[in-house]
């Protein structure tokens, strides 16, 4: 019985003798204690004097935990009178410490130096665990390390459906060439969305050309984290919808070696062997994956090797270096185009165009220093290097090709001769990243309010090397050159965001500023351009932690998305008059916890775009000019919800439910707005194409011991294939009605912890239905049905 028990206890008693009787006894059961042992208050703070919630006292005689840090980072801990021991102080993010305990002694304060994790998009406000959401002025969700390693996922794109606001949209079925969109923006590959690893730009060119034709296995991952909201200026350039970030694991402390595979129908292997462990203060973390299969369609076969490392060097208790180095190679028979609406009905996984190809590699490096410069501010620098180099060989871009060289080779008349006399074209792209971004964190008080400021600034350079060649045969690997283009990209970007801390209310004002240089080369007529933009991004959140677990979030930023390098500057060097894509976006949420087993976040947002930039026809091939579209309008609601039983009733047993739900109720064009198919059709009010009004995931689970099984729904409402909004398709497949989709998922896990193994077995698409899932170039069928099995073993 503590002493806090006690008086609350005494206070309700009435009654002068009985209150006189409890005191004395409670000052002679405490006399008593005192003859027998001392006690020693421990204060735990971390480097700029925060106090570090949490935080275990161990003692060095028997390895028992003695106490826990609470809230103020104070604990109490009893010791023998006379006697000097020692303990050891643990805390999760955190640098262990020995401390010495004297007897005699009042009070023990101990400054823990950070232990250098993951550079995570919440980092830039608190650091780790469930205290950080609460200073994030935005929707925020992360799909943790447990949730991957249940969910069996194979693809990213699996798992980021389980996200609110998320439409992540299937192509050939590994996930390689995502199409993300988020809150109703074009998903398309992925234009619209901030795609990060460890907080470093992952696509190629996010300046000038921000499409994502690569894109590694989810193997490479243990986290995944989605920040919505006035947050995302800390980042850039794109700042309209949302930042994802990858999170790659960290070398662990003991030696740990995994080995995995997978295998299933449609040929699927997938393989993943990881390897890591730390010497002193050297750490590393190497990881293999090789995965291959058919995709959804006839004549696809995907086949893609991953190496990943991350190694670590704690130089002292203040500067550690991290270095990084992937390589990605794909080699796969891939086709671009789809199908025709006859061809369609006729076999919808027909796929024609067998001599295809897309082989493709990324090599990537990075070095970061992590650093605590003084008692109140610390630094994360980093600098990345890429290369990356694809190239495309196909017969057809759409369902208007058929195929490409129809008309421009004398013996190509048809598809009758597609595989002997007809050509094909030669996509070939390399492309130069690097850039060095510097990053700092200041912590101070002024009177009674708490300041925390980030800020920091970004160097950037991009070079494409674009070529297209047309082959005489279908299967061509060379030809004759028809285009030659250099492309560059010169960025200086920098931010400040300024967190106000005054009791329970925080606010978070914030300013990016993105100077961007433009030039393009023709080498085949030696036309030339260049043009530069600056943007100012202002950005202003608010928080109130208004009881424990509650927290209030409201927020508005400038959305942002700088034009292509194509599409500013056109292939005779004229600049075209094409501003950034700009808008305005809100936010209102609140983010809340009750009794540890429900988890929740309810989110109003409304995107105001200005002049949202779309192409002049949809990706059909009818044309390739961007222009500026004008107003849209996006507005809806997200609830995420997680129910686990096991934290209300405390047993082994867990019924789990979680719940994330996206309605898009406005997505419209606004304005005096004319359709790209057809200019002189009026299309103000009707809704965007891909952006379906509701997105929903239920998944229900239970875990016993070493069983976790789950049922997983997905839904997805109908879509628009094109701004008029038809819905009789038309007969290249290229406009249309998308309708709804429904999948059903399912997944088993079993531990054996003899062997250190689990077993599973996951369904994906358990009805085997087929869904129409794209129709801009073509129409694209969903993935069939999936079954797989595989052991993954830890030793």
């Amino acid at each position: 019985m503590t002493f806090d028990f006690e008086v609350n206890e005494i206070m309700s008693i009435k009654g002068s003798s009985v209150l006189a009787f409890k005191i004395t006894l409670i000052l002679l059961m405490y006399a008593q204690a005192a003859l027998s042992q001392d006690a020693i208050f421990i204060v735990v703070k971390d480097e700029f004097s925060n106090p570090i919630t949490g935080a275990a006292v161990i003692s060095a005689k028997d390895s028992n935990i003695s106490c826990i840090t609470d809230r103020s980072g104070k604990c109490l801990l009893k010791t023998t009178s006379n006697t000097k021991t020692q303990a050891l102080v643990k805390a999760k993010g955190y640098v262990e410490k020995k401390i010495d305990l004297n007897a005699g002694s009042e009070t023990v304060e101990v400054i823990l130096d950070p232990l250098i994790a993951h550079v995570s998009v919440t980092s830039v406000y608190l650091s780790g665990g469930e205290e950080s959401l609460r200073g994030i002025p935005g929707s925020f969700q992360m799909v943790d390390k447990e949730s991957l390693e249940k969910a069996r996922n194979f693809t990213s794109s699996e798992a980021l459906r389980r996200v609110t606001g998320i439409h992540a949209r299937e192509e050939e079925g590994f996930g390689l060439r995502p199409n993300i969109s988020i809150r109703g923006t074009l998903p398309t590959r992925s234009t619209k969305v901030l795609l990060l690893e460890d907080a470093v730009p992952l696509t190629y060119a996010p300046y000038g050309d921000n499409a994502s034709y690569y894109h590694p296995p989810i193997e490479r991952f243990e986290a995944i984290e989605v920040l919505k909201g006035s947050g995302q200026i800390a980042y850039g350039p794109m700042t309209v919808a949302g930042v994802i970030n990858y999170l790659t694991p960290n070398p662990p402390t003991k030696r740990e070696t995994t080995l995995k595979f997978t295998g299933g129908n449609r040929d699927i292997f997938d393989g993943n062997l990881s390897y890591g462990q730390s010497f002193g203060k050297f750490g590393l973390i190497l990881n293999l994956t090789r995965k291959q299969g058919q995709g959804a369609r006839d004549n696809v076969r995907i086949g893609l090797s991953d190496f990943s490392s991350k190694f670590s060097l704690q130089l002292n208790t203040k500067n550690y270096l991290t270095f990084k180095f992937s390589h990605l190679k794909e080699d796969s028979r891939v086709t671009y185009s789809g199908l025709t609406e006859a061809e369609y009905a006729a076999n919808p996984r027909q796929n024609p165009f067998r001599n295809d190809s897309f082989n493709a590699f990324r090599t990537g490096f990075s070095v970061q220093h992590t650093g605590v410069i003084g008692n109140h501010l610390s630094s994360i620098t980093t600098a990345y290097l890429h290369y990356f180099s694809r190239d495309w060989w196909r017969q057809s871009s759409n369902s208007n090709e058929r195929p490409n060289r129809l008309g421009s080779d004398p013996d190509c008349r048809g598809m009758q001769d597609l595989y002997t006399t007809c050509g094909n074209q030669g996509r070939l792209r390399d492309y130069l990243t690097w850039g060095i971004e510097p990053r700092f964190n200041a912590n101070f008080n002024l009177g009674k309010a708490k300041n925390e400021v980030n800020f920091g600034f970004r160097v950037h350079a991009e070079q494409q090397d674009r070529l297209q060649k047309n082959g005489d045969f279908p299967w061509s690997r060379d030809g004759v050159v028809v285009e030659n283009n250099l492309r560059r990209n010169f960025a200086i970007s920098g931010f400040v965001q300024h967190r106000l801390i005054l009791g329970r209310v925080a606010f978070i004002p914030g300013v990016r500023i993105e100077k961007i240089r433009y030039y393009r080369l023709n080498r085949l007529n030696s036309a030339r351009g260049k043009t530069e933009i600056t943007e100012v991004i202002p950005g202003l959140g608010i928080t109130a932690n208004v009881f424990k677990e509650t927290t209030i979030f409201v927020g508005a930023h400038r959305g942002f998305a700088p034009p292509r390098t194509e599409d500013i500057i056109s292939n005779n060097g004229g600049v075209v008059d094409l501003e950034s894509e700009k808008s305005w976006n809100y936010e209102i949420g609140v983010r809340t916890r009750l009794y540890k087993a429900l988890r929740t976040e309810f989110t109003l947002f409304q995107m105001d775009y200005e002049n949202q930039i779309v192409p002049a026809s949809l990706a059909g091939g009818v044309g390739a000019t961007f222009t500026n579209a004008g107003k849209t309008l996006h507005q809806g609601a997200e609830l995420f919800l997680r129910f686990d039983s096991a934290e209300l009733v405390k047993t082994r047993f867990n019924i789990y439910f979680q719940v994330t739900h996206t309605e898009l109720s406005t997505a419209e064009f606004r304005g005096k707005r004319y359709s790209a198919i057809n200019p002189s059709v009026l299309i103000t009010g009707n809704r965007l194409p891909y952006a379906p009004k509701r997105l929903s995931d239920v998944m229900l689970g239970i875990s016993y011991l070493n069983l976790d099984a789950f049922v997983e729904t997905n839904y997805i409402s109908r879509q628009f294939g094109d701004d008029l909004n038809r819905i009789d398709p038309t007969p290249n497949g290229q406009q249309g009605i998308i309708p709804a989709q429904t999948y059903v998922n399912a997944t088993l896990n079993y531990r054996v912890e003899k062997w250190k193994t689990v077993f599973y077995i996951t369904t994906k698409n358990l009805l085997d239905r087929t869904f129409i899932v794209d129709r801009s170039r073509g129409i694209l069928p969903s993935m069939p049905r999936l079954v797989q099995v595989g052991f993954k073993r830890t030793f």
